[in-house]
């Protein structure tokens, strides 16, 4: 595996921010990490890049435990923070190079690397500037230059589209999607569209505790075995509180003028057809449908 995670705790004073989480990412595999504020996400990723200490369980990456062997392990992991550390009055290269001698590359091999890396992310127009004179879209292209400059196995990203245009967005996570065949990437976001369009994987973590690992579509799947969501939608305003007392209704929940969602544990379109004929209120429209990812995430992530 390419980060082993088992039973790993955290705690502030007090506070347990972390509760016995256990997880793997694999290499050429997107894992979109996902939770409220104050979940947990920036505490994991900080103890995987050994940038925080943990009280409890373990941390591997490619195998090697993190809290043993720190300095072996950040050179095996390319880490782009949610506020990018850039040095805006220094030039693109110029930067790239620090990095790259930070991580104690060669003056051969750092300029072989800034080479690749420029076309590779798509900087070969900008990178004679300065770093304060780019767009937010090409700092951020720089920001996984500098996390890429060492050639890591792993890439650990945290919110690496926020502020970026919708152009900007395509072109980030087309990137991040190619880089990811050769990678182990984890990828923290709060933006669910991206999750659809680039992740293998999900992992959602809620107060300190994983609620779910699993592909998108298989959580779709799970959802839709749980509860059975049936849309209704009314010719004109009427009472609908009949619709709560057809056996096999869960909830009702008004969405429009005339429109309702029904949740039901199994497809009970029939019976609501047949109590709108007995209440006299006539049907547009009644049809089964699939929670998104987004309405599944409110509901593991609200607080009960």
């Amino acid at each position: 595996m390419s980060i082993s995670i088992s039973n790993l705790s955290k705690r502030y004073g007090q506070q347990q921010v972390l509760k016995n989480i256990s997880f793997d990412i694999n290499q050429g595999e997107i894992v979109g990490f996902i939770g409220p504020n104050g979940a947990g996400k920036s505490t994991t990723m900080k103890c995987i890049t050994g940038y925080l200490p943990y009280d409890d369980g373990s941390v591997k990456v490619c195998d090697i435990e993190v809290a043993k062997h720190p300095t072996e392990t950040k050179m095996l992991i390319g880490y782009l923070p949610e506020h990018n550390p850039l040095y805006i009055d220094m030039y693109v290269r110029e930067y790239l190079e620090f990095a790259g001698r930070a991580y104690g590359l060669s003056k051969a091999k750092v300029k072989s690397r800034i080479d690749e890396l420029i076309e590779e992310v798509g900087l070969t127009k900008e990178y004679r500037k300065k770093i304060g004179q780019l767009s937010k879209g090409y700092r951020q292209r720089v920001g996984l230059a500098q996390a890429l400059i060492h050639d890591p196995k792993v890439l650990i990203l945290d919110e690496p589209t926020t502020g970026l245009d919708p152009n900007q967005l395509v072109e980030v996570r087309n990137l991040i999607s190619e880089i990811g065949k050769s990678k182990a990437v984890m990828l923290s976001t709060h933006i669910m569209q991206e999750v659809n369009a680039i992740c293998d994987r999900v992992i959602i973590i809620n107060q300190g505790k994983i609620v779910v690992d699993e592909s998108e579509a298989e959580i779709v799947m799970t959802d839709s075995k749980k509860n059975v969501q049936i849309h209704a939608e009314f010719l004109q305003a009427c009472d609908a509180s009949f619709l709560e007392r057809i056996s096999g209704v869960v909830s009702v929940q008004k969405t429009g003028a005339n429109e309702y969602d029904i949740t039901a544990k199994k497809d009970i379109r029939p019976e609501i057809f047949r109590a709108c004929v007995d209440n006299s209120a006539v049907l547009i429209s009644l049809y089964q449908r699939t929670r998104n990812m987004e309405e599944i995430f409110h509901e593991l992530t609200s607080e009960k």
